[in-house]
């Protein structure tokens, strides 16, 4: 599929998520064929700033592409300006959040905040189109609670602005990640609009990507908390679409081996005492479900240094191995 004039592989994305879609993880979700890979957001008058720990997080390595970048932010003029910054960067496409449901950001009137006031949205959209050299995609939510509920609505400004696709994650800002993820919403989009639609919600399986197209038609499929210590989706749902084959799930062995990998990229990129913290969510992802990893899950949040990780995620796959 395109999105504006950049060709991508295939249709199975990762959506952006704050504190997890950073550097090393995005490198996994590559190596998992991955067809496009989103940043973590950047806030947009950071960005203007000159933030130093804002552009560090906008980092992207070679192999990575292509890559979306997604800020955030409210205000028409910090937005345009962050788009002008942007078009100095590798990334091939700009992202606009509209869905974070994070208390720290919509009190500012950001995220899924924005979707309340569709005048300012088509302000923030403009701008952003006009300053961005880059095709512009948007990702928003159902809508604010379940009496605003203006997706559509939003949608068709989107389109109206010169947005070049939408992603849609079907609940609303006050459902957060609870209940179950309106998919309707997504087709009626879908028929609302010409642009490219990219569903977004509960897809943790390969079966759930392939109903989410056949319920929705949408155009591409963005995963977000099923890609979480299950980078290997990307791959199973893509070799499906291949071939129709659904390939098994991930080995104990594979998941300790990508969990050390990816430890080690965190501290390359990071360094050891933020990375070692950093990776403890991200193994007990790739840790949850096998048996008997409750303790050694608690044992590695207390662990400081990379080396003993390392040593506690290979004897865990060891003992696992023998017990086979």
């Amino acid at each position: 599929m395109k999105i504006g004039n950049v060709e991508l592989k295939n249709k199975v994305f990762l959506s952006p998520m704050a504190g997890v879609t950073d550097l090393p993880f995005r490198l996994i979700c590559k190596e998992q064929n991955c067809g496009l890979l989103y940043t973590e957001m950047i806030n947009a008058k950071a960005l203007c700033y000159d933030d130093e720990n804002t552009k560090k997080m906008l980092k992207i390595e070679e192999k990575e592409h292509p890559v979306a970048v997604q800020i955030f932010g409210s205000d028409p003029d910090f937005m345009g300006r962050a788009a002008e910054i942007m078009n100095d960067y590798s990334n091939e496409i700009l992202d606009i959040n509209m869905g974070c449901p994070a208390p720290k950001v919509i009190k500012n009137g950001d995220g899924s905040a924005l979707m309340k006031n569709p005048k300012l949205v088509e302000q923030v959209l403009t701008s952003v189109v006009k300053n961005s050299k880059k095709p512009v995609t948007v990702k928003i939510r159902k809508g604010w609670d379940d009496e605003n509920i203006n997706a559509i609505e939003i949608a068709k400004i989107a389109e109206y602005c010169g947005i070049s696709a939408l992603a849609i994650h079907g609940r609303t800002r006050e459902q957060y990640y609870s209940g179950k993820a309106d998919w309707d919403i997504i087709s009626q989009i879908k028929n609302n609009i010409s642009i490219p639609v990219i569903g977004n919600g509960d897809v943790f399986e390969v079966e759930d990507a392939i109903n989410m197209l056949d319920k929705t038609h949408c155009d591409a499929i963005m995963i977000g908390r099923g890609a979480q210590g299950n980078p290997w989706i990307f791959k199973r749902i893509n070799h499906y679409m291949q071939t129709g084959e659904i390939l098994p799930e991930a080995t104990v062995e594979e998941k300790m081996n990508t969990a050390i990998k990816h430890l080690k990229l965190a501290v390359k990129e990071h360094g050891e005492y933020v990375a070692v913290r950093e990776m403890r969510k991200h193994i007990a992802w790739y840790l949850k479900g096998l048996r008997h990893s409750a303790k050694v899950r608690d044992e590695i949040n207390k662990i400081e240094s990379c080396e003993e990780v390392i040593d506690k995620l290979n004897s865990y796959m060891q003992h696992s191995l023998t017990l086979e």
